[in-house]
């Protein structure tokens, strides 16, 4: 008697924790709560999910058309400028919607381990044209390297970069010394020559005067080798020799 209560109350319970996945699934299978984008949804578990065979991309673009994200809401309202995003979700090989998204927001423990944008979802027509989705910094070594990211970023990640020193100035003889000599900081977006003992201001400003050069602020613009003789791109009198420090 006590083995056929004990096998009912077992029964029972099992009973109850199926009835509670259905009414309340978002509390006994989901992983985490939703967005609170999607949070008029959290009972609604197969608006997401076909049954026994998980979210698919599919259900993710009947509400988010690939050709409006980032565009306009999903009700089709054109977003504002402030909250535009960039449109590169059109430039997809396919609309792979969960290799990048996840509705539920993961446990703390595991949150580092979300899946992450990957360069190999764009179409190959479109994988290498940086300029599409990304701006270049505002500096004077971005503005003449242009367009061209490879030269020093690769797809796989933007840091660290690869910076080939000799296009712009040679790091060789006296010159092949550490960074912070003329990346004063460790600040690369600017640099100095003046961190050397043997480029005191007044001495160079006095050198370069005689030969009636006024703006010596940009060293390396004439001397991309850093020889004290070479010639410069400054016009006459240095006088259209651009100045500033910035790389």
């Amino acid at each position: 008697m006590t083995r056929r209560w004990a096998l009912a109350l077992i029964a029972l319970n099992l009973c109850a924790l199926i009835a509670l996945v259905f009414v309340y699934p978002h509390m006994m299978v989901a992983p985490g709560p939703l967005i609170p984008a999607h949070a008029k949804i959290t009972n609604n578990c197969f608006a997401c999910h076909a049954p026994f065979r998980g979210a698919s991309a599919e259900r993710c673009t009947a509400c988010h058309k690939v050709a409006d994200i980032g565009i306009r809401s999903t009700s089709g309202a054109p977003r504002p400028p402030a909250r535009r995003s960039i449109a590169f979700h059109q430039s997809l090989a396919q609309p792979n919607c969960l290799a990048c998204h996840s509705d539920h927001r993961e446990p703390r423990l595991t949150r580092a381990a979300g899946p992450t944008f990957a360069h190999t979802l764009l179409r190959s027509d479109v994988r290498n044209r940086c300029e599409a989705c990304h701006r270049a910094p505002a500096t004077a070594l971005h503005r003449q390297v242009g367009e061209s990211c490879a030269q020093c970023h690769t797809t796989a990640g933007w840091k660290p970069a690869t910076f080939d020193h000799g296009r712009f100035f040679a790091l060789s003889g006296p010159h092949n010394a550490s960074c912070t000599t003329c990346h004063v900081g460790g600040n690369v977006a600017r640099y100095t020559c003046f961190g050397c003992h043997a480029h005191q201001p007044g001495a160079i400003s006095a050198r370069h005067a005689e030969e009636g050069i006024t703006n010596i602020a940009n060293c390396a613009r004439c001397h991309r080798s850093g020889a004290g003789e070479e010639g410069g791109e400054g016009g006459e009198g240095g006088q259209r020799r651009e100045g500033g420090g910035d790389d």
